[in-house]
C-alpha cells in the first residue's frame, strides 16, 4: 500500500525559505505523477506543482513558478521515493495547508494544476505553512 507523509511545514516571514518533504514508500508501480497542493482557508485544494516519476517534466502554477521548486530523490534498491518542495520568496498567499499526492499510472497532465483531480489515489494528511508579514 502506497503511503504518504509530509514534513517540513512551519512558520515564516514574508520573503523567507521553507522546504518540505514528502515520504512516499510501498511503491510498487514505476509509472506515476507526483505532485504538491496547496488548500487556503476557505478555498479548494488545488495543485500548485507536478513531476513526473524519473523527476521530469515538472509543472507549476503561476502563483509559484520560479520561486517553488519540485524535486525527487529515490533512494536506491528501496521501493521509497522523497519529494520535495523548495520554498523561496514566500507571500502571505502561500499560507495554507500543503499535501503531497500521487496519481498511480497516470502522466502528470497539465491539467493537474489548479484543481485536485481524481487520478490523485494516495495523500499525505498534509502540513500547515504559516507566512506573516
Amino acid at each position: 500500500q502506497v503511503q504518504l507523509m509530509e514534513s517540513g511545514g512551519g512558520s515564516a516571514k514574508e520573503g523567507e525559505s521553507l522546504k518540505l518533504s514528502c515520504s512516499v514508500s510501498g511503491l510498487s508501480i514505476s509509472w506515476y505523477c507526483l505532485g504538491w497542493f496547496r488548500q487556503a482557508q476557505g478555498k479548494e485544494r488545488a495543485g500548485i506543482a507536478i513531476i513526473e516519476e524519473d523527476g521530469t517534466d515538472a509543472k507549476y502554477s503561476d502563483s509559484v513558478k520560479g520561486r517553488f521548486t519540485i524535486s525527487i530523490d529515490r533512494a536506491a534498491n528501496t521501493n521509497t521515493v522523497t519529494l520535495g518542495l523548495e520554498m523561496r520568496s514566500l507571500r502571505p498567499e502561500d499560507d495554507g495547508r500543503y499535501y503531497c499526492a500521487l496519481a498511480p499510472e497516470y502522466t502528470c497532465w497539465a491539467s493537474y494544476i489548479g484543481e485536485a483531480s481524481e487520478d490523485f489515489k494516495f495523500w499525505g494528511q498534509g502540513t500547515q505553512v504559516t507566512v506573516s508579514t
